[in-house]
This record gives structure tokens, sequence and C-alpha cells, in this order.
């Protein structure tokens, strides 16, 4: 079952609506949310799963509380030679483990990273250290965040 087989109801989009909320929601109070059984539920979402709609869960982690206060968007300009592609530098990195989010863009920049940092120090390191010593990276435009404004999943 893909996800273009699979048509959303009202039941599916409560369903996922209790789950973005909290991804450990009981079975049991999604049912009686929802006026079911919890097999139904679990097929529910079972289904959702198959259809690739549901990916996973996550715990979110505060950055600021395990000592990494400082949040960067960076946009990397690239020269590729014909023997490398963007998924080699995918690879690189993906090896950098402040970089926790790395996007294939169109326009000025090749890629676009999420980089959290412990401080301005740190981040410098990081960019010069390991992102600058990429060689098809050519440039790099950094951009701190000052605070997060909000993070949310599409709407049901």
């Amino acid at each position: 079952m893909s996800v273009n087989d699979y048509k959303l109801d009202q039941t599916d989009r409560t369903i996922l609506n209790l789950l973005i909320k909290d991804a450990r929601t009981q079975y049991l109070k999604i049912a009686k949310e929802c006026h079911m059984t919890s097999a139904g539920i679990y097929k529910r979402i079972r289904n959702l799963k198959k259809a690739g709609i549901i990916t996973g869960s996550e715990i979110k982690i505060d950055s600021k509380n395990i000592g990494y206060p400082t949040l960067a968007f960076i946009g990397l300009q690239m020269n590729l030679e014909t023997t490398t592609t963007h998924i080699d530098v995918f690879k690189r990195i993906k090896d950098i483990p402040e970089i926790v989010e790395c996007y294939d863009i169109t326009g000025k920049y090749s890629l676009f990273i999420k980089v959290y940092a412990n401080s301005n120090e740190h981040l410098r390191k990081i960019i010069v250290g390991k992102i600058q010593s990429i060689k098809e990276v050519t440039a790099t435009e950094t951009f701190i965040c000052l605070e997060e404004g909000f993070k949310r999943q599409l709407p049901f």
C-alpha cells in the first residue's frame, strides 16, 4: 500500500492529530476519542505506517538543556567536479554529528543545513574545520537563530 493508494478519512485525521500532540498516546485513549476498539485503532495505525504516512515517532530533546544553546542554519555553495556528486557530499556532511538536518535545495545554495553548537566558538570550528574543509564547498553563509518561534506538523 502506498501513500497514493491510501485515502485519509476523518478518523485517520483524528488519530494523526492525537499522535502529533503526543506520539505515546495509548491506543485505548485514541479508541475512546474515535469511538472505536483498540484493535481497530491498531489496524488503522498499522495501515498508516504501511502507506508511509506515519514514518516513526521521536523524542524531542531541548538542545539548550544538554549544552547546545547555539542553533544555526548554513547555506552551502558547492562546485561539484565530474567525479563528485551531492550524495558524496551528503555522506561527508552526515558524518558531522552537530549537523542534524541537511536539504538539497534550489537557488543560491546547493545544500542548506541545520547545526547545533555549544558556543559561537564551537560553531566557528564546525564551519571552518569541518564544513569548509570539504573541498567541494566553495562558500558558506551562516544564519544564527536568535529564538525558535514555533515548529509544527502539517495540520489535518
